[in-house]
């Protein structure tokens, strides 16, 4: 079957377009202008912040070091990310126009199989490149997100003492993951002397609570404000923390001095 006519004047335009794209490296996938590789006129390599991701420049002759997540990239410079993170902008008047800092590709943090969190996976990966090598595969990714553990007590509410009529205030700071829930107890004895906790505010008018995440990631902070002050407040306050892992608890002891006596 004869060829078509009409096809041949369509690879003449076609050719020129290929042949360019075809010419942009040299033998070997080197680029044009990169020239022979000459090792011995390449700069003495530095100490790389990373040792794991040392590599070669666009010419693939001389060593270079890629940048670590949250090193400083492009601009005049050149510096390129490592393997998985990418160069991004940062906010204008903040740093050099056309320089970024490596963020990892993949955001978010992870939970890694030593039962430590990571910001990124990325730097998962940086550290199983350094960890001693107990067996292929010893340290991955076992989920996104942050390891779940117990609440800790970061911060146990202090005891105060202080007279009727003004006011008691007691605070404590918890670190979880999940995020615990947080109440305050009064400790008391019932009559036959065994421990009762008491949930507060129930129907104190003048006691009041509050709790808040932050400020920092996984924390949370939890107030009670007695106001005003009874000599019947004195006693020891439970912070109680719990969570799907476990609980925790801290207490503080408010002392009444009663005027009126």
């Amino acid at each position: 079957m004869p060829r078509s006519p009409r096809l041949f004047p369509l690879l003449l335009l076609l050719l020129p377009p290929l042949a360019a794209g075809l010419g942009t490296r040299g033998a070997g996938g080197r680029r044009p202008e990169c020239g022979p590789c000459s090792p011995e006129r390449c700069p003495a390599p530095g100490r790389c912040a990373a040792p794991g991701i040392a590599a070669r420049d666009e010419c693939g002759c001389c060593a270079r070091c890629l940048g670590p997540e949250g090193a400083r990239c492009g601009g005049r410079a050149g510096t390129r990310c490592g393997p998985g993170l990418v160069c991004a902008s940062r906010a204008a008047g903040t740093a050099p126009e056309g320089t970024g800092l490596c963020v990892c590709a993949q955001r978010g943090a992870v939970c890694g199989s030593d039962g430590r969190s990571y910001p990124s996976v990325c730097a998962l990966r940086l550290r199983a490149q350094h960890a001693p090598r107990a067996h292929p595969g010893h340290l991955h990714k076992a989920r996104d997100g942050p390891c779940e553990f117990a609440p800790v007590v970061v911060l146990p509410p202090r005891s105060v003492h202080n007279v009727t009529g003004t006011q008691a205030h007691l605070s404590c700071k918890v670190r979880a993951v999940p995020a615990p829930v947080i109440t305050w107890r009064k400790v008391t004895q019932s009559p036959e002397g065994t421990q009762v906790l008491e949930d507060l505010p129930g129907d104190h008018v003048n006691i009041a609570v509050q709790v808040q995440g932050g400020p920092s990631d996984h924390e949370a902070r939890a107030w009670i404000l007695i106001h005003p002050l009874r000599k019947e407040d004195e006693g020891v306050y439970q912070c109680h923390s719990a969570n799907v892992v476990g609980e925790a608890q801290s207490h503080g002891t408010v002392t009444v001095t009663d005027l009126r006596s």
